[in-house]
């Protein structure tokens, strides 16, 4: 499920980018790996576990932006009769880090790859995540190969996943695949990519999920002010989300049929945390009769207008309640669904960039050859949502911290004018703190007053924006 994206530009001595390396250095987070787990890593990059199941025939391709270089999945789409046959081939990061060495507890120590709008800190050292177990093309690679079968609505008939040798063909990047999809000139397996996505897209309405596709902001410095920009998400970005979601989808199937697994879950959205979307709704003008769901009001938003991808943006914070729940010996957790997906639901396609992935694909793998998880799996499995959660807390605080000082560098340099804006929240124990969304530049940060009116607009004062301090704050003006 989506985060916020944010990008910057500009030198490393600019304000904001020394601001987040300052971050950096004040949350303890380094991109250097201790020199055992180095040497480790160095080691399986030159002798992985290579499967004895030849699928380097298969015309794999991978889809990501162009610079990116940790590709997890690489696909291959076909027709099948009157359906389709996804092929899906995730990283096997099992094939480089053995259980118990020092790589392995370094990764359970990060967790997760910390994204900050100027670099990215990798879960696994650089020469495995871009490298050796990256699904990069014309490099054969140990991979976990998923076959999914779909009749002709993109419903699922059947699965497979077992440990394949596999090599991607091309690296494609979402722009050229939605001009090659638009001009009809995109080969079939590309092609089908609109015709399924599409399809599981309607599936999703029909049972009630949502997509959040999330706009990408991008912070870009002129003449030492900063300017936002959003890139809204094209079709195909979607379309490609949805064969990730399927096979989610698919392996929470598999997992709950086996009796032991980890499912990505999460639980309807809070009252409180609906009406403050709502009031950010009202704040950025935009229109949510009560009478509209709110994957409905999703579905009709343009991410292409600014107001509507700030609001984008805002919707993740109704995931913040997303964690891990494991099971085991065919006792079934109570909550097996994520309210997103309105279906069970596991992560397992990004083993590259979080740790669960690794062991939700190796428990899918035991399931559909019959047999019992490894050993090394099911001592891990009872941690693993603590482990996990710490992590998330982790991004979490990252992504905060780094929203805060892109905003305070935004507004750097406008101290004393006055924006409106909408207070969107109020502290229940300080009536007169709270927080203010502004209309433009659509910045959120902390307003202080006597007595705030919560869901109404209100003209606010810049107070204080610091990037070095991470700090907005707003009065009533």
């Amino acid at each position: 499920m989506p985060r916020r994206h944010i990008r910057v530009t500009g030198a490393p001595e600019a304000p904001l980018r020394a601001a987040l390396t300052a971050l950096r250095t004040e949350l303890g987070i380094s991109e250097s790996y201790p020199p055992e787990a180095l040497a480790e890593a160095e080691r399986a990059a030159k002798t992985p576990t290579v499967p004895s199941y030849d699928a380097t025939d298969i015309p794999l391709f991978t889809i990501d932006p162009p610079t990116s270089t940790d590709l997890d999945q690489a696909m291959h789409l076909s027709r099948q009769g009157t359906g389709y046959r996804v092929r899906y081939a995730i990283a096997d990061v099992a094939a480089f880090v053995v259980p118990g060495s020092a790589l392995d507890a370094e990764t359970h120590r990060r967790v997760t790859t910390l994204y900050f709008p100027d670099v990215r800190i990798p879960l696994h050292p650089a020469l495995l995540s871009e490298g050796a177990a990256s699904l990069l093309p014309g490099q054969a690679r140990p991979a976990a190969l998923w076959t999914i079968d779909l009749d002709a609505d993109a419903r699922t008939l059947a699965v497979d996943v077992r440990r394949a040798l596999v090599r991607s063909r091309a690296k494609l990047d979402y722009a050229a695949v939605q001009k090659q999809i638009d001009d009809k000139t995109a080969e079939e397996p590309p092609a089908l990519l609109k015709e399924i996505g599409e399809a599981r897209e309607r599936l999703e309405v029909e049972r009630g999920g949502i997509s959040l596709n999330v706009p990408e902001q991008e912070v870009v410095e002129h003449n030492h002010a900063y300017e936002l920009s959003y890139r809204a998400p094209l079709p195909a970005d979607g379309w490609n989300a949805q064969i990730s979601l399927l096979t989610g989808m698919a392996a929470a199937d598999l997992m709950l049929s086996a009796g032991t697994g980890v499912l990505r879950t999460l639980p309807a959205a809070p009252d409180g945390a609906v009406g403050r979307l709502r009031r950010t709704a009202h704040a950025l003008h935009i229109d949510w009769p009560h009478h509209v769901s709110y994957a409905q009001l999703i579905r009709s938003l343009d991410p292409h207008r600014p107001h509507h991808a700030a609001f984008l943006q805002e919707c993740t914070t109704l995931l913040r309640g997303a964690g891990y729940t494991v099971f085991r010996d065919g006792d079934l957790p109570p909550i097996t669904t994520h309210a997103a997906v309105a279906a069970p639901y596991a992560h397992c396609t990004a083993p590259l960039r979080r740790l669960a992935d690794r062991y939700a694909s190796e428990i899918c793998l035991a399931a559909a050859a019959g047999e019992p998880p490894p050993d090394w799996v099911l001592a891990a499995l009872d941690a693993l949502p603590h482990e996990m959660a710490d992590g998330s807390r982790r991004a979490g605080t990252v992504e905060r911290e780094c929203v805060d000082i892109v905003e305070a560098a935004l507004l750097a340099g406008r101290v004393g004018e006055v924006f409106d804006g909408c207070v969107v929240d109020v502290e229940e124990r300080q009536p007169g703190v709270g927080t203010v969304q502004l209309e433009s530049p659509a910045v959120i940060g902390r307003v202080e007053g006597e007595h705030l009116p919560l869901g109404e607009r209100l003209r606010v004062r810049l107070t204080q924006a610091d990037p070095a301090s991470a700090k907005v704050r707003f009065a009533p003006a």
